[in-house]
């Protein structure tokens, strides 16, 4: 058996452009590998941040292809298309046919059986597979059209010990790995994984981005046990400082303790986002004037050390002069620079959006009866904070920093503490707002955001969501389940679409308000599935759902999930099942209105009754439904049914009868729909 080994060696890759490349020609490997019956080889791909290695032993030398008759193109199509497939499959006009099949005339190549070398194949398409990987952000280099994450110096491309020899662009293949140290670079022949495991290991060099992760995790646990400090740290940053070392070094540094006294988001910002660096906690969970450097060598003389404290403190100094610069700035006068802070071009400025948040947010506290007063005063500076030199430098801490200027200048804690929440859920933070204030500025803001961008039809496509309206949806819908909130969202879309006219916005989508609400029911299919609500009731539930109450809509499907698969969930569907399919089959145009009149059973008047008693509950408000008791009196209805099965025929001999206690089927399963399309969920045995 054979082994290949490619590895690209680059200028600094950034560790997320790295993880996708690793994935990218992994996937196409294998799926090369399975489209040339290759089977039970091991492959294993890493990165550094100047490799792209793959490793891939147990392969065979040669691969048989056995013989088999390949359909080409039609006919009747030009000349180039054939002349395309005759070269894919390495062969000569001559050897085609016609062959009429029911699609109509097609040529047919036949392939005779031959043994072909692996090494062959690879030579053949791996330019292809490197060309096939695709950058989120790339660059080109010189005068080379090669555009790749960052430049490509050289590619070492060995199988079975013999140099695999194609051209990559400018790039000719080599079997020489290259180790830069000290400046210097040094070249060394390579013929087998193990050679080159060994070699990059000599060299201090941890290929293997999960050995890389454990090591640091040791480490961090280690030292985290003895000095007594927390040791969950950042999934996201140690994933990205993983990948930008190739010998993991973990440096301990502390910084004055003076700026503890600033709040302690500016100082994990500085430490976490600004350098990659990991702050440290007590056991208490107070932050501490430590923190942890992960090094890509060691640091026998601290000048490492020496140098990431200074940088550190050096940006916490700036950090401190805005923060106590910025908190002495009265927040109600820094509204009126916002009127110079554009929100969106054709929407105006983010005054705008605050005055319209005002009053959206007022109207929302009406109807859920929340102190109207606090509620106007937080929305009103609740984009104040954007307009500081704090926020300028920190842009990940918008809302954070406007909550602490608020508590420093003697606002409220709910109103200052709504500066912060009415961004959430945001990014990776999946809180939801559970405070009262919170939630509403947090509704207003993200009602105006999806108005304000669908009546200009900055809409978001299949592959873009440039505004990240999928995620305010979702953030809106996610705060209505969780906080049980009764919103006439319908009346509030409307209200703010209006909020804009009276801005002098131009409203160049008069369906705003419907796809909205649209948009709103295709997002709440998101949220259901992250519940594990089962497909057939989700479907069942959004093509019954024609309102703006997405609370009912979540209990109906959490509801109807929870008793599917009991007695309560079973009685209803398979009642509903046996009456639906009568009515399916007769085909005939049924309304649902039964004539008591022509009743003549007992049991046609019994069920009847019960779902008249139904229809009450189902008509009664929203705010007074008690959807629980809506689904066990739906269940309990299949006695009534069974017992109209048993003693009433519906094919009766007389065609107005007979029409009639199809119209009270009918009725009973509109009964049903009414709940959710009782139609779309699946028989339960």
């Amino acid at each position: 058996m054979a082994e290949f080994l490619l590895e690209l060696y680059a200028e600094e890759v950034p560790p997320n452009l790295q993880i996708n490349a690793r994935k990218q020609l992994s996937n196409l490997l294998v799926e090369l590998f399975n489209e040339n019956n290759v089977s039970k080889y091991n492959i294993d791909v890493f990165s550094t941040p100047n490799r792209l290695a793959i490793l891939i032993n147990n392969l065979p030398l040669e691969i048989k292809f056995d013989q088999k008759e390949i359909r080409g193109p039609k006919t009747n199509v030009e000349n180039d298309i054939v002349q395309s497939f005759l070269k894919s499959h390495d062969s000569k006009e001559s050897a085609l046919t016609k062959k009429n099949t029911e699609k109509g005339e097609f040529y047919f190549l036949k392939i005779n059986s031959k043994n072909v070398s692996l090494k062959d194949i690879l030579e053949k398409n791996l330019p292809k597979i490197l060309n096939l990987i695709r950058w989120n952000k790339s660059m080109k280099w010189a005068n080379y059209d090669l555009a790749w994450g960052r430049p490509l110096r050289a590619i070492f491309a060995v199988f079975n010990g013999d140099i695999l020899n194609f051209n990559f662009h400018h790039l000719q293949t080599t079997n020489k790995i290259y180790i830069e140290k000290n400046l210097n670079e040094r070249e060394f022949v390579i013929k087998t994984i193990k050679d080159y495991q060994n070699l990059l290991k000599t060299n201090e060099i941890f290929i293997d981005q999960n050995t890389r992760e454990k090591k640091i995790i040791k480490k961090l646990q280690i030292i985290c046990s003895k000095k007594k400090f927390q040791d969950n740290f950042d999934k996201k940053l140690l994933a990205e400082v993983t990948n930008i070392v190739e010998n993991p070094n973990i440096l301990i540094i502390d910084f004055d303790k003076k700026f503890l006294q600033i709040p302690n988001e500016i100082v994990v910002s500085t430490l976490q986002r600004h350098q990659r660096f990991f702050p440290i906690f007590d056991k208490r969970g107070n932050l501490t004037n430590y923190f942890f450097v992960i090094s890509n060598k060691q640091d026998n003389k601290g000048l490492i050390k020496q140098g990431n404290k200074r940088v550190v403190e050096a940006r916490l100094s700036d950090a401190k002069f805005f923060w106590d610069r910025d908190k002495s700035k009265n927040l109600i006068k820094q509204i009126a620079k916002l009127k110079s802070v554009t929100f969106f071009e054709k929407i105006g400025t983010i005054y705008d959006k605050t005055q319209r948040l005002r009053k959206l947010a007022g109207l929302i506290s009406d109807d859920l009866n929340i102190n109207k007063e606090k509620v106007e005063i937080a929305a009103s500076i609740c984009k104040s904070d954007l307009s500081s030199e704090l926020v300028a430098e920190y842009p990940d801490l918008q809302g954070v920093m406007g909550k602490y200027f608020a508590l420093s200048q003697g606002f409220d804690k709910d109103v200052a503490e709504a500066i912060s929440d009415h961004y959430l859920p945001s990014g990776n933070i999946n809180l939801i707002p559970k405070k009262s204030i919170s939630y509403t500025i947090s509704i207003a803001d993200k009602i105006d955001t999806l108005v304000g961008f669908f009546s200009i039809n900055q809409k978001p496509t299949s592959s873009k969501d440039p505004f990240a309206l999928r995620r305010s949806a979702i953030g809106l819908l996610k705060i209505i389940v969780e906080n049980k909130l009764q919103l006439k969202l319908r009346e509030l879309i409307s209200y703010n679409i209006k909020l804009f006219e009276d801005q002098n916005v131009t409203i160049l989508n008069d369906k705003t308000e419907i796809e909205i609400l649209k948009f709103l029911k295709e997002r709440m299919k998101n949220i259901l599935k992250e519940r594990n609500i089962k497909n057939d009731v989700i479907d069942a539930s959004l093509s019954s759902h024609f309102g703006d109450n997405y609370l009912d809509l979540y209990r109906k499907n959490t509801l109807m999930n929870k008793y599917i698969n009991k007695d309560i969930g079973k009685n209803a569907i398979n009642s509903y099942k046996r009456a639906f399919s009568i009515i399916e089959k007769e085909g005939q145009d049924i309304d649902g209105r039964p004539d008591a009149v022509l009743f003549r059973k007992e049991e046609e008047k019994n069920l009847y009754e019960k779902i008249n008693e139904i229809r009450k509950s189902l008509t009664s408000k929203e705010i007074d439904k008690n959807y629980e008791n809506l689904l066990i009196q739906l269940s309990e209805t299949k006695i009534f049914t069974d017992n109209f099965f048993d003693k009433v025929i519906v094919n009766d001999e007389n065609s107005d009868i007979k029409k009639n206690r199809l119209e009270l089927l009918k009725m009973y399963c509109n009964t049903f729909n009414n709940f959710i399309n009782f139609s779309k969920l699946e028989n339960i045995k």
